[in-house]
């Protein structure tokens, strides 16, 4: 079993789990909050809209758990570490910290501004990296927790369009690998988690055809899954994202070869 066994801890039965999902209020964030309330887990939602959070918390299919509302901006690490110690104080002890808020915007390299870029890295990076820094002490004090990090299939590689958002998620990637390889001997699970296409209010942005698009419930879904599961990575679906798996071990000629075939970019 040594070799095939989960990568993480095993995580507590849903029903005694305490998580704080933070970009809970819409898209893949409120899906997995909402399966895991469905589970009867106790979780705390965070995002900016505290009316979007409310609606989340009292979906009547979500009602079997208890659901802690505490409004932030990511962005803010005063807020954040605010919010972490009221979630703490309320729950006593935290199982998992998902961190699923994010942005997205496409850019050419004729379209690059540095203030926009700044901006996306502040939220996609920066801010994750802010949350991690403000959960680890007390994580790190229980003996026991794990930290879920949302990255994208899109870090994998270069891709068009993904100009400055393929990077900040190729960091996340590198980032919780490194994060995985310092907490796993103290008992702190990482998961980084790939998702590819899903409909979500960014994916609405995006004017090109994205293979293999999934809803945010089944993401949820896939995700629930792979955090049973104690799996390291939870990517998917997996049709894509295997495909880009392959893709990650051509030579560069093949690789770019490939991608402009497939985008027409």
């Amino acid at each position: 079993m040594g070799f095939l066994a989960p990568l993480n801890p095993p995580l507590p039965a849903w029903k005694e789990a305490r998580v704080w999902v933070i970009g809970a209020s819409y898209g893949i964030g409120a899906e997995v909050a909402r399966a895991l309330l469905a589970r009867g887990a106790h979780v705390a939602l965070s995002a900016r809209s505290a009316d979007k959070l409310r609606d989340v918390a009292g979906d009547p299919a979500a009602a079997r758990g208890a659901a802690l509302i505490e409004p932030l901006d990511f962005t803010d690490a005063a807020a954040v570490a605010a919010a972490w110690q009221r979630v703490l104080a309320a729950f006593k002890r935290v199982d998992l910290v998902l961190i699923v808020a994010g942005t997205h915007k496409e850019v050419r390299a004729w379209e690059l501004s540095d203030a926009e870029s700044r901006a996306l890295l502040e939220v996609n990076l920066l801010a994750p990296i802010g949350a991690v820094a403000a959960v680890l002490p007390a994580l790190l004090a229980q003996g026991r927790g794990a930290i879920g990090i949302v990255s994208s299939l899109a870090g994998y590689r270069g891709l068009p369009k993904a100009l400055v958002y393929g990077p900040s998620k190729a960091a996340l990637i590198n980032f919780a690998e490194t994060l995985y390889l310092d907490l796993r001997p103290r008992n702190i699970g990482v998961y980084v988690i790939n998702p590819g296409f899903v409909k979500t209010p960014l994916t609405d942005r995006n004017a090109f055809p994205m293979p293999h698009l999934i809803s945010a419930e089944d993401a949820a879904e896939q995700i629930v899954g792979g955090l049973e599961r104690g799996e390291f990575e939870i990517h998917f679906p997996k049709a894509f994202s295997r495909q880009l798996k392959m893709l990650r071990h051509l030579p560069y000629r093949l690789y770019f070869a490939a991608v402009r075939r497939a985008t027409g970019l």
